[in-house]
């Protein structure tokens, strides 16, 4: 069958093992020549092919639930229901998204941009089915480095609680987006390297050869797991949350993925079925990638595995720039840790922990936990800096509040890919962490507008001593070391004249300022343009000297607008002005007392209220 002629999976029902696994060698090879062309996620889709035939050949989906954890990993499952003719337009605007998407297509029952959150979204099916009395499948495909994230463990545990009929497909890759780290990857690859762990799996092979398929299959794969608990650490984990387990089995094999799913859905309540899989299996370049790189990749010479996209020789990448300058401070302050949840390839962090192995933490998917354990470490005396994606701080807003702020304690975060992402989509875009941490009090945030700012910037939060946020988004920068570090005060605005007569001021950040700069030159349009490189604090001092002009003030920021730098103007603009008169906790953290010795303490009761208005009267 051509790739190109499949219109829905019941196209796959009738075919044989041998078809299937031609079926499969089309479909990578589909799927190498089109990612190479389009950029998209590669290994993490080369390694769940034969896994997402075989889903589709036992189940029957749209009735039935298939949930991808993360969702990068469903191009298999896309062209499966029909959409290959759409991969020339994958992350093209009005194309083919790279995750499950809703809107895009009936099989689409889940969307999810982030790791960690597929088995509590396949419990709320579950849950849904069994109230509304209706007959279907809920099956839930998580990785291994997904399992790290403390969504999934709580999932665990309540799945395990609940026994509601579901199956959790466990992909064992030993990989995330590059190399594991944590105590539950340890347990695993301790099942891995055991004798024991190879004899079952070939007492399962042997059992799975066999044409009795389903409970008798069922009771000696438990029975096995219950014997050798002890030592099969991996079937332990999950049967500590009360759940049923079986496997290993091979995730390259589709003969055996049918049967063990056949069994895991004949099953009653909560399974566990243990795949092996190969992470960028069939494309040499990234099976042997152990970094990462091979993840997401832009468009790619197939024969070389060289990228087809090239950085000019002055410039690197934003993150790059700030990875390099941790690097440089480090050397001088042995202080100074760098943290990453699981995203070390992505934040250029590699070097870092090859020059300080003992100063290098990847926790693995947990944003959360990363910047509590930096607060820890701040709290102990050390200088921490977490690197983390905008989209993904979101996950810790709590741990920022809570831990990092309320504590006034010295972390630095480094939010890469803030702004516009583009391809990943909406998942992704990283344009709400301003409006976000804007409302915690003692936090600073900032934005460079080139590479040196950059550095002075990461130079000036360890020096603060502070809870201090550097944003930088996606894409590279012409870059030239600093011979010396500058402090920026903190708060700071920079002004540029362009022309002689100003007609106008713009206020931006980032790279976009000498976007603006460079337009009005090449424009010959004189203006005033402001590198508003602090969203908190913001320069007051600049913004009354500016608001005495009788000029044009325009805000242009590229990120969202509830929350934003212009509502920072505008809110301190309104207290000078008095053209709306507020009342509401100012900017700190309230401390303990009765709600009603609070309320008066904050001037928030309505004494307060009608106190003023009697005195605006």
């Amino acid at each position: 069958m051509r790739i190109y002629d499949i219109g829905s999976p019941k196209q796959i029902k009738n075919m044989s093992i041998p078809q299937l696994v031609e079926l499969s060698n089309d479909i990578r090879s589909f799927l190498i020549n089109s990612i190479s062309k389009t950029g998209g996620h590669l290994s993490s889709n080369l390694g769940v092919v034969e896994l997402s035939i075989a889903m589709h050949y036992v189940f029957d989906a749209p009735n039935d639930k298939l949930i991808f954890d993360v969702g990068h990993q469903c191009y298999t499952h896309k062209i499966l229901t029909g959409r290959s003719r759409q991969f020339t337009t994958l992350r093209k605007k009005d194309g083919l998204s790279g995750y499950q998407k809703r809107s895009e297509s009936i099989y689409d029952c889940w969307e999810a941009g982030h790791s960690s959150t597929s088995l509590s979204a396949a419990l709320g099916y579950a849950i849904a089915r069994d109230i509304k009395k209706e007959n279907y499948e809920v099956v839930a495909l998580i990785g291994d480095g997904a399992l790290s994230g403390g969504m999934a463990m709580e999932a665990l545990n309540d799945i395990g609680s609940k026994q509601k009929k579901m199956i959790i497909i466990f992909n064992d890759n030993n990989m995330s987006i590059s190399r594991n780290h944590g105590g539950i990857e340890q347990r695993i690859t301790s099942v891995r390297s055991s004798q024991i762990y190879r004899g079952i799996k070939h007492d399962i092979k042997s059992n799975l050869q066999t044409n009795k398929v389903g409970t008798s299959i069922l009771n000696a794969m438990t029975s096995v797991r219950d014997i050798v608990k002890h030592d099969i650490i991996n079937a332990g984990l999950f049967q500590d949350f009360n759940l049923d387990y079986i496997g290993p089995v091979d995730g390259h094999n589709i003969s055996d993925l049918i049967k063990v799913l056949n069994t895991a859905k004949e099953h009653d309540g909560p399974i566990v079925v243990h795949v092996l899989t190969k992470k960028g299996k069939g494309y040499p370049y990234a099976e042997k990638d152990k970094g990462g790189k091979w993840h997401g990749v832009s468009p790619f010479d197939i024969e070389t595995g060289r990228s087809l996209m090239k950085l000019p020789n002055d410039e690197l990448t934003w993150s790059e720039v700030i990875s390099r300058t941790l690097m440089d401070l480090a050397r001088k302050d042995k202080n100074i840790v760098a943290i990453t949840p699981a995203m070390a390839q992505g934040s250029k962090l590699l070097d870092f922990e090859k020059a300080y192995p003992d100063r290098f933490f990847d926790c693995g998917i947990a944003e959360q936990h990363a910047i509590t354990m930096a607060c820890g470490m701040a709290a102990g005396g050390l200088k921490p800096f977490v690197s983390v994606y905008s989209s993904f701080l979101q996950r810790a807003y709590d741990q920022i509040n809570h831990d990092m702020a309320r504590m006034d304690l010295p972390v630095v975060v480094g939010i890469d890919r803030a702004g516009l992402v583009g391809d990943d989509g909406d998942t992704h875009q990283g344009v709400f962490d301003i409006s976000m941490l804007r409302s915690i009090p003692n936090l600073i945030l900032s934005q460079p507008h080139d590479a040196k700012e950059a550095q002075n910037l990461l130079y000036t939060a360890f020096v603060s001593q502070k809870p201090f946020c550097i944003r930088y988004p996606r894409g590279n920068v012409h870059y030239d070391k600093v011979d010396q570090y500058e402090l920026i005060p903190i708060g700071s605005w920079t002004r540029y004249d362009i022309g002689d007569k100003p007609i106008c001021i713009v206020i931006s950040y980032g790279y976009d300022v000498d976007n603006v700069i460079h337009k009005a030159k090449e424009n010959n349009i004189s203006m005033i343009v402001i590198n508003a490189r602090f969203f908190k604090p913001i320069d007051t001092k600049m913004i009354d000297e500016l608001s005495s002009y009788d000029l044009p003030i325009y805000v242009y920021e590229t990120d969202c607008k509830i929350g934003s730098l212009s509502s920072a103007i505008l809110e301190y603009i309104n207290t000078q002005k008095h053209i709306l008169n507020t009342i509401g906790i100012e900017d700190h953290f309230v401390n303990h007392g009765s709600i009603r010795t609070l309320r008066i303490q904050e001037h928030i009761d309505t004494q307060s209220l009608f106190k003023e208005i009697i005195e605006n009267d």
